[in-house]
């Protein structure tokens, strides 16, 4: 079978399994009300709506989450301090949009070269400890950190050609802070823009291409209208964690039954988002709506050399990143790519 048709069968057989707490489900008490913002529009409703629906069940009906899109209620890039007092009960963020509050956000967001599979991201975050840390740091902002959710492509799209990273030193990029860490080192220019802002700012020139995710984020953003010209940059996969966000006083609020269910939720919603998102750039890449290369190898092993640089400057702002530098790197031994 397929790698696109095995994604397929995993995702549609967790839709339709139950959740494994047949037995526990949480007790009659008081009611809890959620109020989720996520980064995503309308592409992912079905997504959503089965993860309320989960918690909803799973919590025998005494948890109930009401979703909100992309900076319905606060801009993106401030889910996290809405979190922490408590504005938003909850949400599903991107950690790159909060570099200079938390120390370990880019390390957290994808630190390019830091896995090169879902499994090896897996690893690292079960395995070698990442997923504690950052347990740990966002308790510390009052924050329950209830897990990564792993996306899928992470490349290059501009409104010219790119055959080299040369060519990009003539163009102005939209790249998150991790990333414009790198592209910088090479006299890219770079800016931020919220997703929000991408098809604008494309179809008016005021950038020239966008690091923000894969085909299917693209062309649900309708950038395609503005830019057909995408790159593989070779740089992470899967590109890019959210982080699935709780405050942590109205976790602290709830029943342990309830707490599991989120959390049996949130599982189940990583694995489903995933291969969603795997199967949707598959599907749209063969709509030929875009044009695909690659960087040369010396450009992608160059990006590589300058990744790994960002790990040690990642490592040196604390005791915790230092820490999950030497997880990355042991990962990156144990896979044989150190």
């Amino acid at each position: 079978m397929k790698r696109r048709d095995l994604l397929k069968a995993a995702a549609t057989g967790m839709a339709a399994a139950p959740l494994a707490l047949s037995s526990t489900t949480a007790n009659a008490g008081d009611k809890v009300r959620l109020r989720m913002q996520t980064l995503y529009g309308t592409e992912t409703d079905d997504l959503y709506k089965t993860f309320a629906d989960d918690v909803k069940t799973v919590s025998n009906k005494t948890v109930r989450i009401q979703r909100f899109r992309g900076s319905e209620l606060v801009p993106n890039d401030q889910m996290l301090d809405a979190v922490s007092k408590g504005t938003l009960d909850m949400c599903q963020g991107y950690a790159g949009y909060w570099a200079g509050q938390l120390d370990i956000a880019k390390i957290e967001s994808g630190v390019p070269g830091a896995w090169t599979s879902y499994d090896e991201a897996m690893y690292l975050h079960q395995n070698k400890g990442l997923t504690a840390l950052l347990e740990e740091a966002y308790a510390e902002k009052g924050v329950k950190y209830l897990g990564a959710i792993f996306g899928g492509p992470y490349d290059l799209l501009t409104t010219k050609p790119v055959k080299s990273l040369e060519d990009l030193k003539n163009m102005k990029i939209r790249a998150t802070a991790t990333v414009a860490g790198i592209l910088e080192k090479f006299g890219i220019p770079t800016v931020y823009l919220p997703s929000q802002e991408l098809y604008v700012a494309l179809s008016t020139g005021a950038i020239d291409g966008v690091i923000y995710g894969g085909s299917l984020e693209y062309k649900a953003l309708k950038l395609h209208e503005s830019a057909k010209y995408y790159t593989h940059l070779n740089m992470i996969n899967p590109g890019y964690a959210d982080g699935m966000l709780i405050n942590m006083k109205k976790w602290n609020s709830m029943s342990e039954d309830q707490q599991k269910a989120i959390e049996l939720a949130t599982a189940k919603h990583a694995t489903n988002m995933h291969a969603w998102n795997v199967n949707g750039c598959l599907d749209v890449n063969g709509e030929g709506i875009f044009e695909f290369a690659s960087l040369p190898a010396a450009d992608s092993n160059a990006l590589t050399a300058a990744a790994m640089d960002v790990w040690k400057e990642e490592g040196a702002k604390s005791a915790r990143n230092a820490k999950a530098v030497e997880a990355i790197v042991a990962t990156a031994k144990a896979t044989g790519r150190a």
